[in-house]
This record gives C-alpha cells, sequence and structure tokens, in this order.
C-alpha cells in the first residue's frame, strides 16, 4: 500500500512536456492498457459501493463514466491537430456531460465495455496519424500552454492515472 500522502488536484497539477517524441509508443501502451487495469481494478470492488456518493463527490461508476466522456473531446483534439489549430478545443470544466450521464444507473459491465470501445477508437486515431502530427503543437487552453499531440497523450495518461487512484482510494473507503 503506497504511504499515506495529500494527494494532488488534478487543477493543481503542473507538467513538463520537455521529453522526446520518441517515447509515444511507451504512452500509448498507458492509453491501451487503462481499460484492463480499471476493470481488473473495479471488478474485485463488492457492487455496493460502485455507486456511492460522498460528499455530493463522484461515485466509482462516474470515474468510469468521465473517462469514456471525456474520449470524445480527446478524439476532437486529434482533429484540432490534424487541422493545425493554434488551440486546442476547450474542456467543460464543470464536467457538466459526467455529472448528466446517470452513470450510477448503468450496468458495471455495460460501463467497461463504452470505456473499452471509446479508448479503442481514440488510440487507433492517435496511431494512425504521421510523425508530423505527432509532434505538431497547439495551445492548452486551460493550462496555456504549447502542448504536442505527444504531450497530449501523456498528459490523458496521467488523467487516466489520477481517476485510477482516486477508484482505488474510493474502494478503500
Amino acid at each position: 500500500m503506497a504511504p499515506e500522502l495529500p494527494r494532488t488536484k488534478w487543477f493543481e497539477r503542473k507538467f513538463d512536456f520537455s521529453f522526446p517524441p520518441g517515447i509515444f509508443p511507451s504512452i500509448m501502451e498507458r492509453l491501451r492498457g487503462t481499460p484492463a487495469r480499471l476493470e481488473e481494478m473495479v471488478r474485485s470492488y463488492p457492487a455496493g459501493i460502485l455507486t456511492i456518493r460522498q460528499n455530493d463527490a463522484w461515485s466509482i461508476q462516474d470515474h468510469i463514466g468521465h473517462l469514456t466522456d471525456l474520449d470524445g473531446l480527446h478524439d476532437g483534439r486529434i482533429d484540432d491537430y490534424i487541422a493545425d489549430l493554434n488551440t486546442l478545443r476547450p474542456a467543460d470544466l464543470k464536467n457538466a456531460k459526467t455529472w448528466e450521464a446517470g452513470h450510477n444507473k448503468r450496468d458495471l459491465e455495460d460501463l467497461l465495455k463504452m470505456f473499452r470501445s471509446a479508448r479503442k477508437h481514440f488510440s487507433d486515431r492517435l496511431e494512425s496519424v504521421g510523425a508530423e502530427i505527432v509532434v505538431r503543437a497547439s495551445i492548452h487552453p486551460r493550462l496555456h500552454v504549447s502542448m504536442r499531440l505527444v504531450d497530449m497523450a501523456y498528459f490523458i495518461a496521467e488523467h487516466d492515472d489520477h481517476h485510477l487512484a482516486t477508484i482505488r482510494e474510493l474502494g478503500r473507503l
């Protein structure tokens, strides 16, 4: 078990994108592996804890649904890089789609299948662009930094892991 440390909130995270683009294949492994890691984790939890919301925060199933909800944004941002836009499309920072989706009313297996399908589509698209697109940069609208497509892939992998850590934390409660 990891030592008890105060968790850094997602919006407080800082990112360093100074790594070489040659780590793109390793980042892709993380992205493609998220559904399997998620499935293994949540299938070990009793069904009764999957939909519990504490202090008006998301449940485990809400977190799973959120990852699925965001793959549409990520997919659209691939289009932004291909179109060579100066700034990437913004995310809904209030996460209205996740709050309104009713993920807690869904069957866990359906949620997991939806995420696996969305992530496969996104990963396939990401791997289909040429090297010139992987290193193309645009401004991230929230971070206000130049971000290559390879950086965006890393950012998404970090976001996945943030939510997996949160789900594991909820599973312990």
